[in-house]
């Protein structure tokens, strides 16, 4: 599947798109290298999702890519470009790697729910950034797939992402063996939500991303950034934080607003705070 995606830009490797719904969509632009993901690329990706946070108009992000895959990964002509250096490319592969775990990051640390729309391979890094993502909806001809072994380079940064998302048994297997998994694959293990028909990819996404956009954004938001939190905590501590959290947003006016319109057999007019 080849996903068109407006609007277009030959020379810009990321575009933004507005629906005038509150749903913004980042496009990954670099058809012809497979949308890697380039220092330029990363930072820019960065940059848009950092905007996002102060934007109130905006309520859910979708994230797809432009051309025949997602994305292949971390741009290899360009790290091994940086072997010419004195250093044999250290400080760049630090410097990369550092931007990309930082990349991956702020997409969980976004206060807007995140949606890949996955069409062709996903693969190493490009993996990982379906992996960050909050949700994920893929076309049955996509394909993911950690294949660092094949080079001799264990996917050491996907394995943080897949290995929160998926069993151990299915993260090793997909990292030690370095073979793909179809879309369908994918939504069993959990890697991806839904595995729909390729002509159904963007109505899929549209109809979960319209759907969430129509909710509270402040109850959205805390309740993203309570997740991500409250998974890396052990199990009491886990329910202290999120009863504290339970507290916050009972005393929000959304949850006062959103109470009142169940009692009362109305639609909630949300106020985001």
């Amino acid at each position: 599947m080849t996903a068109a995606r407006a609007p277009t830009d030959d020379q810009a490797p990321l575009l933004v798109d507005d629906d005038g719904t509150g749903i913004r969509r980042l496009i990954l632009n670099r058809p012809s290298q497979r949308n890697g993901l380039s220092r330029d690329l990363m930072g820019r990706l960065s940059d848009a999702l950092s905007e996002i946070n102060d934007t109130p108009g905006v309520r859910v992000v979708v994230l797809a890519a432009n051309g025949p895959a997602f994305c292949s990964g971390h741009d290899l002509k360009e790290l091994t470009a940086a072997r010419k250096e004195n250093d044999g490319g250290r400080a760049f592969f630090a410097a990369t790697m550092a931007q990309c775990s930082s990349l991956m990051q702020t997409i969980m640390g976004c206060s807007k729910p995140v949606i890949a729309s996955v069409h062709g391979m996903a693969t190493a890094a490009g993996c990982q950034l379906v992996a960050s993502c909050d949700l994920a909806i893929a076309a049955e001809g996509a394909q993911f797939a950690t294949p660092g072994v094949h080079i001799g380079l264990f996917c050491s940064t996907p394995m943080v992402a897949l290995s929160r998302n998926v069993g151990s048994k299915q993260a090793m297997e997909m990292l030690l063996t370095g073979e793909p998994v179809s879309a369908a694959r994918a939504a069993e293990i959990g890697l991806v939500n839904h595995a729909v028909a390729d002509d159904e990819l963007d109505d899929a996404v549209a109809g979960m991303a319209k759907k969430i956009a129509a909710k509270s954004s402040l109850t959205l938001a805390m309740g993203k950034a309570a997740f991500y939190r409250q998974r890396e905590l052990p199990v009491a501590r886990a329910y202290d934080y999120a009863s504290r959290v339970m507290v916050e947003n009972m005393l929000a006016a959304d949850a006062e607003e959103g109470i009142d319109a169940l009692l009362t057999r109305r639609p909630p007019q949300w106020r985001d705070r």
